[in-house]
């Protein structure tokens, strides 16, 4: 049995179900404070928080947990900044119960969503494993601290992992089943399809004299079906005996924000106000990952890169969604 927290989560729930299409038996752990219930549709669900001790002993007691697969973040950039203690406390603090209840249980199998922000503003791109990790704001840096933990972990007890580090996930599941549903929504693709279907009155371009082609930012968009692949292919490596490691996912292209407005109104058929705005501090005009090591190691490549299929499953979620 595959433990899954923040499986009721966005990038959790479409690989819950992957999972379960693949013939995986999953648990789902999740608090619901930004998961949905309605998105565990595969597997059992107990709901419960990384920061209550005894109910995690009670679950890794009751179930037979062959391995884990961790989502269970905060990850909202400019919050970590203004509220550093809440991310301390559940990227960090959690995930030390997390890995506490593991040993305890004899559970040594290990894949964790990272992040790309570990590195922080990269010297070139795409940006490789080798490259210094050096995080610019509290997520990312609790990002990166898991990882030295579970490095720590494996030297001392043994613990094998894989930290898939990427940027955007984007798009949802291909058959309309689940798909991504955030309060607040802060991510570019669901807030420009809101613009196309009248729920925002506008939407806001962030900085347009970047040095790119188009004068706003670049960013790698990676839909979260072929993320769904990836964490399962890096399950299967360790359960087959793959030594520990980071890997980073992209799809080694990146897309403009002006390039994703003007694909959204392709796709939906509709015009929306676009205003300009300052940029953000911090706000590097470019970031894309490379994905060879992924490749080499996992044998893993998007299959969903196009922009437009990912804007078209997400506006058919933007449609249908019912939560």
């Amino acid at each position: 049995m595959i433990l899954v927290t923040g499986g009721a989560g966005y990038i959790g729930s479409h690989v819950n179900k992957q999972l379960h299409l693949q013939g995986y038996e999953t648990l789902i752990y999740d608090n619901l404070i930004y998961g949905h219930r309605e998105s565990v549709k595969w597997g059992m669900l107990e709901i419960g928080d990384l920061a209550d001790e005894k109910r995690l002993e009670e679950v890794f007691t009751k179930y037979p947990i062959d391995a884990v697969m961790h989502f269970a973040a905060f990850a909202y950039v400019g919050e970590s900044v203004r509220e550093p203690a809440k991310y301390y406390k559940n990227n960090i603090c959690n995930t030390i119960h997390l890995l506490e209840a593991m040993r305890r249980h004899h559970v040594n199998i290990l894949v964790f969503s990272s992040s790309c922000a570990t590195y922080g503003e990269p010297e070139q791109l795409p940006i490789t494993e080798d490259m210094p990790q050096h995080p610019i704001n509290p997520y990312g840096r609790t990002k990166w601290m898991a990882e030295q933990m579970f490095e720590d972990y494996k030297n001392a007890y043994g613990l094998q992992y894989c930290c898939l580090r990427y940027f955007n996930a984007a798009g949802a599941d291909p058959d309309g089943e689940i798909g991504e549903s955030h309060l607040p929504e802060t991510h570019l693709i669901p807030l420009v399809l809101e613009a196309a279907a009248g729920i925002r009155d506008h939407v806001s371009i962030f900085g347009t004299d970047y040095p790119t082609q188009d004068g706003t930012c670049i960013r790698d968009y990676i839909h979260v079906t072929d993320l769904a692949d990836a964490h399962i292919r890096a399950l299967e490596y360790l359960k087959s005996g793959g030594q520990s490691l980071c890997l980073n996912l992209g799809n080694e292209k990146g897309c403009s924000v002006a390039q994703v407005i003007d694909t959204v109104k392709q796709v939906t058929g509709r015009e929306f106000t676009v205003r300009k705005a300052a940029a953000r501090p911090g706000d590097p005009p470019a970031l894309v990952g490379s994905a060879k090591k992924a490749q080499e190691v996992l044998g893993w490549k998007p299959e969903h890169g196009d922009l437009r299929m990912i804007v078209e499953h997400a506006w058919r979620w933007q449609q249908e969604k019912t939560f």
